[in-house]
């Protein structure tokens, strides 16, 4: 495939934006007022945000009330051919693939089969002593401490090899004490359930829930096989941080024994009908889905941000359930307004989990954004050199406001590699300033400062994180790295 620059190979692409696929003509996005419905307020953000972030293709499904209210696509699904985005197109959606395998452990629980406070060990034989404490409910929130299976060398050509590897690393923590994303979680619980339905170990997980649901076009597959109607994927490489980037194919392979973490392709409408069948009670029951939707606590009592395979996350007057993948597809339910987002696009690095909650706001008025999504949405506007003046004013205007320092992170993360490092530095500058005792917080502050090639604020900083947190072995690795090991913890100017 030819290597192509945005500023060229991508005119064609944006220019795609300007035409909605869904049976609509091309036209200029309207200019917002207070009598626009939500569709055209949609319309008229998507737009921006696939021009800002060079999309080139999306689909958005909304789903209000039990139904689906909006289905649009945009954008060009293969730059290649020039072929538009449908709704029709087929995207993968990665470790969205993991809120199946959620809903899957769930309807065992329901039906008295799985125990999700019972060990792993319960179920499954021949586990290293060091693993078969661990409980179902926490591999489902990635709280066990174990070794990620991704880092096998072997993980994309043998999975036996793979296993056999990961079973010899070490625990890196107790189980509980942290959140961890590991997809050795998943290959278990993949084989735990499984081994209750006397299937093979590695077999996936969705199969009647698509069926239930009436996915039609979903299947699993992987840049390896043929998946009928399926698009590719790209992403953005960076020379420098702040190159403009070239755009590339993403490759991807899935072995069997991933694919209760990733592998599943699907569309924004069939996604949406999979979130009907859940709350119509066609999947699971109420109960079950509560459970599922119930932060998990760690070990110090403090919940963490997943419940059973879903993100759990504080919305004002609500919360996000949901779950996202490959950095280029998400969604997200409101219980408590009964709205849900699906946005699936073919740019790794696009995020969409960013732009649900503003989305989310035009079809249910009455979602209260405060924290996060609403610093996000100022910052967007006003400029990331603004984030401690906008935080001061959110904290003057709402004096029980608490920042969730996780959430942050990951934004500040998702910044510094989808080619936007001037912004992470501006957001991560905040999250240490808002928790000046957390060693995390100087940790992300100090990577932001090298990928900035600020090598002298990123080794302060570094060292402040390991004067907070003396076992972060990361901060070690990289003092080392940059030929600093060791030295004094000045507390680093911010």
């Amino acid at each position: 495939m030819l290597s192509l620059r945005p500023g060229c190979a991508f005119a064609l692409a944006l220019s795609a934006i300007a035409l909605s696929t869904a049976g609509a003509p091309a036209f200029a996005a309207p200019a917002r007022s207070s009598v626009d419905s939500p569709a055209m307020q949609v319309d008229h953000y998507l737009r921006a945000q696939m021009r800002r972030l060079r999309i080139p293709g999306l689909q958005v499904a909304v789903v209000r009330g039990g139904r689906i209210v909006l289905l649009r696509s945009y954008g060009v699904a293969s730059i290649e051919l020039s072929v538009p985005m449908t709704d029709q197109i087929v995207l993968p959606v990665n470790s969205i693939t993991k809120a199946f395998t959620g809903v899957a452990a769930m309807r065992l629980v329901s039906a008295g089969r799985l125990n999700l406070s019972a060990p792993v060990s319960t179920y499954l034989d021949g586990l290293p002593e060091a693993w078969r404490a661990i409980t179902i409910r926490q591999l489902l929130s990635h709280m066990s401490g174990l070794p990620d299976l991704n880092r096998a060398p072997t993980i994309e050509t043998d999975q036996e090899a793979a296993w056999a590897w990961v079973q010899s690393q070490p625990i890196r923590f107790p189980a509980g004490a942290r959140f961890d994303y590991c997809q050795t979680n998943y290959a278990l619980i993949q084989r735990v359930i499984n081994r209750l339905l006397d299937l093979a170990p590695d077999t996936p997980l969705a199969a009647a829930q698509i069926e239930t649901a009436g996915m039609t076009r979903t299947r699993y597959g992987d840049s390896t096989e043929i998946v009928s109607g399926k698009a590719p994927a790209y992403r953005f490489t960076y020379a420098t941080p702040i190159s403009p980037g070239v755009l590339r194919p993403v490759t991807e392979r899935f072995l069997p024994i991933s694919r209760a973490a990733s592998g599943l392709n699907a569309t924004a409408e069939d996604m949406a009908h999979w979130i009907i069948a859940l709350q119509r009670g066609h999947i699971l029951d109420r109960a079950a889905l509560d459970t599922m939707w119930t932060p998990v606590n760690f070990s110090n009592g403090l919940p963490g941000q997943w419940g059973m395979g879903w993100q759990i996350l504080a919305r004002g007057n609500d919360r996000a359930v949901g779950m996202t993948g490959g950095g280029r597809a998400a969604f997200y339910l409101y219980p408590h307004h009964d709205v849900a987002i699906v946005l699936l696009t073919n740019l790794s690095g696009s995020f969409p989990e960013d732009l649900i909650d503003r989305i989310a706001s035009f079809y249910a008025p009455g979602l209260q954004l405060s924290g996060v999504p609403a610093l996000r949405i100022a910052l967007e506007e006003r400029g990331y050199a603004q984030a401690a003046t906008v935080a001061a004013e959110m904290a003057a205007h709402d004096p029980q406001l608490r920042w969730n320092e996780a959430e942050l992170n990951d934004w500040g993360y998702r910044l510094l590699t989808s080619g936007r490092p001037r912004e992470a530095l501006e957001l991560l500058k905040l999250v240490a300033t808002l928790f000046p005792d957390s060693g995390n917080a100087f940790d992300s502050l100090a990577e932001a400062y090298a990928v900035n090639g600020d090598r002298a604020a990123a080794i302060a900083n570094y060292r402040r994180s390991l004067a907070l947190d003396p076992a972060n072995s990361n901060a070690q690795r990289r003092l080392q790295r940059l030929g600093a090991a060791g030295g004094a913890a000045e507390r680093p100017p911010l």
